[in-house]
């Protein structure tokens, strides 16, 4: 499909639009009337160029920060609520389709366990971490 240069500008700046912070995020269709687009064509138009519609590529940027948060050790509920979701249960359904497993499931499979004293680092790392900072410091003079 082509796509007139002005048409791609446009689908650009939507695209800095839409990857915005949630909070100040308009709806597709004031995006499309702001780039003078129907709103029906320019999802199609969108969904041409970057493989994704506007809807799909918000709810991967919510999916991606709910991974952040679960990372961190927030509560599953708590992280619903952050990303802007309003039912526990669509958060999870959604969380589990797109990421292969449930928040809580994801969440303790990223997560760092609290009850170690100290930080565990596998061997190769350990051996860096007593390599001189510098290469002055390496050698004798």
């Amino acid at each position: 499909m082509l796509i007139a240069p002005a048409t791609f500008r446009r689908l650009v700046r939507a695209h800095e639009l839409l990857s915005g912070d949630d909070e100040d995020a308009l709806s597709v269709r004031a995006i499309a009337l702001k780039l003078d687009l129907s709103p029906f064509h320019f999802i199609r138009q969108f969904a041409a160029v970057y493989g994704s519609t506007p809807h799909q590529l918000r709810t991967r940027a919510r999916l991606e920060r709910a991974k952040g948060l679960l990372a961190t050790g927030s509560p599953v509920t708590e992280v619903c609520l952050e990303v802007g979701f309003s039912s526990l249960g669509s958060f999870s359904a959604l969380f589990t389709r797109w990421v292969g497993a449930s928040p809580t499931r994801y969440r303790q499979s990223v997560q760092v366990p609290r009850n170690f004293g100290s930080v565990i680092v596998p061997g190769c790392f350990g051996l860096l971490a007593q390599l001189p900072r510098n290469s002055r410091e390496a050698r004798p003079q």
